[in-house]
């Protein structure tokens, strides 16, 4: 092999290739560890909430209960499909309760809220429950410009 040869464009595409291959190969890796560490933390969460809502007079009714939604998108019917943490009962009345860890406790961050309202409108429950898990509290949100009674199906 001359020196030349290595400055050819195929084996410079071909070396290319290899180290981005390398890299991307590291990086997933690296994206599935911490996706595995993200959910054994989260299920360590939800079973530490499970327990403080026991505590708190709540029955445990379903976990990551799942719902279809029915939309209509330009007067065609959609489904979509919703995911909870938990539904819990207390007193004959049924809630969605949505765990939370960290920072993303707060009912003032939009994807919080958002999540908290679309689980109001897509289960029929009577509320919903925020469980910070840093705090150990449990935090009844309501919206009062909702009427329940409007959106139930």
């Amino acid at each position: 092999m001359h020196p030349s040869d290595l400055f050819d464009p195929a084996i410079l595409l071909m070396l290319l290739a290899v180290v981005l291959g390398i890299g991307w190969l590291r990086a997933a890796g690296r994206t599935g560890r911490e996706n595995a560490r993200r959910a054994r933390a989260a299920r360590r969460g939800e079973d530490r909430a499970e327990r403080l809502l026991v505590d708190l007079g709540y029955s445990i009714e379903e976990r990551q209960a799942v719902r279809s939604w029915p939309m209509l998108v330009d007067g065609e019917s959609v489904q979509a499909s919703v995911r909870a943490d938990l539904l819990v009962t207390r007193d004959g009345e049924i809630f969605v309760a949505e765990v939370k860890t960290g920072g993303a406790a707060r009912v003032t961050l939009p994807a919080t809220r958002r999540q908290l309202l679309e689980y109001l409108l897509a289960f029929e429950v009577h509320g919903v429950l925020l469980v910070d898990m840093e705090q150990r509290c449990v935090f009844a949100v309501e919206f009062p410009a909702v009427a329940i009674e409007a959106v139930r199906y």
